[in-house]
């Protein structure tokens, strides 16, 4: 049993003995990796620092043009937004006296075209039909007065009663 005490001692020291590399290797690892990180870190501060300053001050200077440029698109956007309101009031009414015009220029040629109508049937029941009457009249008379012009022309032509020319028609 003793023997097997020894044993276990001795594997167990081995054991511990190993660990102690083991823990040296990982000391050794993350301090060397620490040190990589330090100088990581002072490299990154020593690049950007600057930068970021840099362009903290460029903030700093272009703040109140940028608040300058905002306002006026602001500002230019409310001229805009007025000007298209005043511009469509003008149209609407534009449009709207367009149709009132137009509409009193349709009752205007609607009444210049039923004068006209009106007039063309006063002119025809005035004029046209009592010339129509007066000239059936005088046709008439024109037609009783040849008959009777002639006959007498038949009665003391060459005693047939009706002239050569008639004859033929």
């Amino acid at each position: 049993m003793e023997n097997q005490l020894a044993i276990f001692i001795a594997i167990t020291s081995a054991a511990v003995v190993i660990q102690a590399f083991i823990l040296i290797a990982l000391y050794l690892a993350v301090r060397k990796s620490s040190a990589r990180m330090e100088a990581l870190a002072t490299e990154v501060k020593t690049k950007t620092i600057p930068t970021i300053e840099t362009a903290h001050s460029l903030l700093i200077e272009l703040r109140p043009k940028i608040e300058s440029i905002a306002e006026n698109v602001s500002h230019s956007s409310t001229v805009v937004r007025a000007q298209m309101e005043r511009l469509d009031a003008a149209l609407s009414d534009v449009l709207d006296r367009s149709r009132l015009q137009v509409i009193r220029a349709d009752e205007i040629i609607t009444r210049t075209m039923d004068k006209v109508e009106e007039t063309t049937e006063v002119v025809h029941k005035t004029v046209v039909s009592p010339l129509r009457q007066a000239s059936g009249l005088i046709q008439g008379l024109t037609a009783g007065l040849e008959y009777f012009v002639g006959r007498r022309r038949r009665n003391a032509g060459d005693g047939m009663g009706v002239p050569q020319d008639e004859m033929f028609i």
